[in-house]
């Protein structure tokens, strides 16, 4: 066995370690609020679950457990896969430009460090260091945005019927629909311009990786 194989075989275990630790790391921190808050009246679970915040960081779990144990190469798991990383970056970069001084039910430092920078930039560089082998196509990226535009119309739909919002963004009441609707827009586009780019530094790694685009 020739040392780049053995050099190769040993940075996938330490990728597949590296990736049970976060996913693990990122399991405890999604939980503990939950475990803290049961029974208090304050707090609703079908809200918490309701942030686009945890919906993300739950798939960036399961990503990276079932890329711990088996690392399947599949299409249809690199597509979401790469979605998965996706709402990652769309969870670290909302964040940071819309949500870094607002309460997001994220009170508690190094959850609000774990689930809005820390796992994002952990998919995001697993998504680079260890690439899809096969290509994903740029309309196949775009078709990630599908989620987010569901969720954003499943909050809209759901805030009228208990009297909340998750994001200051998704609330008419401060805003209007109008303005709302031009938000919506821009922030749609923006992710669409984000998927291709998560898609591009994907192909990049795979070239460096690979010795081709994929």
């Amino acid at each position: 066995m020739g040392a780049a194989v053995v050099t190769d075989l040993r940075g996938q275990r330490i990728v597949r370690v590296l990736r049970a630790v976060f996913a693990v790391y990122g399991l405890i921190a999604l939980l503990w609020i939950p475990l803290r808050s049961a029974g208090s009246d304050d707090f609703s679970l079908a809200n918490y679950l309701s942030y686009f915040t945890i919906e993300s960081n739950i798939l960036a779990a399961v990503v990276l457990l079932v890329g711990a144990i088996r690392d399947p190469q599949s299409r249809g798991w690199q597509l979401f896969r790469g979605a998965t990383t996706l709402y990652m970056v769309i969870t670290g970069i909302v964040y940071a430009v819309l949500l870094a001084n607002i309460d997001v039910m994220l009170q508690d430092a190094w959850i609000n460090t774990a689930l809005h920078r820390l796992l994002p930039l952990v998919l995001l560089l697993d998504w680079v260091v260890a690439p899809s082998r096969v290509r994903i196509s740029e309309a196949q990226s775009l078709g990630w945005v599908v989620f987010p535009a569901v969720y954003g119309a499943y909050s809209l739909i759901r805030g009228p019927i208990v009297d909340w919002y998750p994001y200051p963004f998704l609330d008419p009441r401060q805003q209007g629909y109008l303005q709302l609707a031009v938000t919506a827009v821009v922030l749609l586009l923006a992710m669409a311009l984000m998927a291709l780019a998560v898609n591009a530094v994907g192909r990049l790694g795979a070239r460096r990786r690979y010795g081709e685009d994929r």
